[in-house]
């Protein structure tokens, strides 16, 4: 044994993990040192795990439970052995933290370590008032951001600011962001037919979405009185019908006699009237490029953040589609939280009620409206492969949109890893990932061992190289994490194995499956 590989031993003070691990090494080709570290912790749960996170690792060892820890190498906080221990402490809190929810009476609650991505889709969410600031916070809070804004200014010009003002001006920062985030009350009323959802956000942070009203619990529409006096009346009463086109299936109704009085407009009149008004403002409309984007900003937003379709004389329509197979993660990944960030800070910046809409959105500027268009737009993206549904089309568009957006879902931060790729395709796609990212050579390596080895390795190999399955590449981009053939990548491995020949570190040419050349260097 080297030094290194003793080292990596020491991860576990289990004697008889230890000698597991060690009979294992026996029979395998590669006993780089991190392999053995990996042998030692699997099925453990990594410290920075959102589980380990939540229920914190002070009351973890409290309760008993047993942390490995790397003696020599980073760790990130190290790895919680008893995983049994962890599941029932998670569990045990969550339910401590739903009750207290519930306490605020909420009309349900449901609780789990992590909800499917677009689990709130279909719901509503209600618009609950921020806390405002008392006088004193309110004195605090200028008083910080006069000392944020003469630190900023004093420093504009800096290269580098001193490490006591960065620090300084984080925690500055931060405080004023609090200040920002102020809790959010309800009406009773609408507390007591809406629910929440709890769980275990991406930092291991308690995640509680409340205010969501379940579509049987919205109260009825109530219909507007007809007190009508005048013709205006009479057009109010009529744009409360939300049929776009009416179909006669029965005679029309005689024409009133005539009379000396004003009496309603018929039924019948009141529609041809409006068929006409219908293509005048189609045709006003296809006129007035601006009001067209603003109409249809309105209706998107409508039913976006307010889900009342019928607030608008426009026959759009906008569906945003969960996903039928979750996606391991798909809840906490870069993507999910930083739209469910930007949702929230679009539904900040709403009047509260659906008639203020049109009237807020037209004293926006371009940029803002821009935005929030974009936003809206995005939600309606669909471009999950669906078995049962063929839509060759709309694949080829959604490759155009990714070219139009230049989409990396590396720099998204997506990653192969034994769960979400590489433990479920064949050897041979995870040879050819490993061959793309690091050279046929590195591939030659573990081409001997069996499939979970092979892609827990491949695991190891292919962090941090930007490399993308093909389903998830932009046509047209930069190599998705293949090797270009004039590019040289140098890699270090943590332990040169005993097997290698003296002249592994001289780089090799090499071909890949299209029979380009490529540059492949240990």
């Amino acid at each position: 044994m080297t030094l290194d590989q003793l080292m990596a031993f020491t991860v576990s003070g289990d004697h008889e993990r230890q000698e597991q691990v060690f009979e294992r090494l026996k029979v395998s080709y590669d006993k780089q040192p991190y392999v053995i570290r990996r042998m030692l912790t699997e099925g453990a749960v990594r410290a920075s795990d959102k589980r380990a996170q939540f229920i914190g690792l002070d009351a973890y060892v409290a309760a008993g439970g047993t942390v490995l820890r790397d003696l020599f190498q980073g760790d990130d906080g190290g790895w919680l052995q008893d995983v049994p221990l962890v599941d029932q402490m998670m569990a045990d809190k969550l339910k401590a933290e739903s009750e207290a929810v519930a306490a605020k009476g909420w009309k349900w609650i449901e609780v789990a370590p992590d909800f499917a991505y677009g689990h709130a889709f279909g719901l509503r969410q209600l618009r609950g008032e921020p806390v405002p600031l008392t006088a004193e916070e309110e004195v605090t809070r200028e008083a910080l951001q006069a000392e944020f804004d003469r630190l900023s200014e004093e420093y504009q010009d800096a290269d580098e600011l001193p490490d006591e003002v960065d620090e300084r001006l984080s925690e500055l920062e931060t405080v004023l962001e609090g200040f920002e985030t102020r809790p959010v009350v309800f009406d009773p009323a609408e507390i007591a037919r809406a629910g929440a959802f709890v769980s275990i956000g991406a930092d291991g942070q308690l995640r509680v979405e409340r205010g969501y009203i379940q579509p049987e619990d919205e109260l009825a529409v109530e219909l507007e009185a007809d007190v009508s006096v005048d013709g205006e009346d009479d057009r109010a009463l009529a744009a409360s019908n939300e049929r776009a086109e009416a179909v006669v299936t029965t005679e029309p109704d005689a024409e009133p006699e005539e009379d000396e009085g004003l009496s309603p407009i018929s039924d019948r009149l009141m529609t041809e009237l409006t068929a006409h008004r219908t293509l005048g403002l189609r045709h006003a409309l296809g006129e007035r490029p601006d009001v067209a984007f603003l109409a249809a900003l309105h209706t998107l937003t409508l039913k976006t953040f307010y889900h009342y379709g019928s607030d608008s004389c426009l026959e759009l329509d906008l569906k945003s589609v969960s996903f039928g197979t979750q996606a391991p993660g798909l809840n906490d990944s870069a993507s999910a939280e930083a739209i469910r960030a930007r949702h929230e800070s679009w539904a900040k910046a709403l009047p509260r009620e659906s008639a203020d809409l049109w009237d807020a959105l037209q004293e926006w500027d371009g940029d803002s409206q821009a935005g929030l268009f974009a936003h809206v737009v995005s939600l309606s993206v669909s471009a999950v492969y669906e078995p049962w549904n063929r839509r060759p089309r709309a694949f080829a568009h959604a490759d155009r949109l990714a070219q139009a957006v230049d989409l990396d879902m590396a720099a998204a931060g997506w990653k192969p890893t034994v769960d979400n790729f590489l433990g479920r395709v064949t050897k041979a796609r995870i040879l050819q990932a490993v061959a793309q990212a690091k050279g046929q050579r590195a591939a030659d390596r573990i081409e001997h061992l069996k499939k979970g080895d092979m892609a827990a390795e491949a695991e190891t190999l292919l962090a941090d190289t930007g490399w993308l399955p093909e389903p998830l590449r932009t046509p047209g981009r930069a190599t998705d994490g293949e090797q270009a053939p004039e590019s040289v990548i140098e890699e270090t491995p943590e332990q040169p194995s005993e097997k290698l020949p003296e002249d592994e570190d001289e780089p090799v040419a090499q071909n890949d499956d299209t029979g380009k050349p490529m540059i492949a260097a240990e």
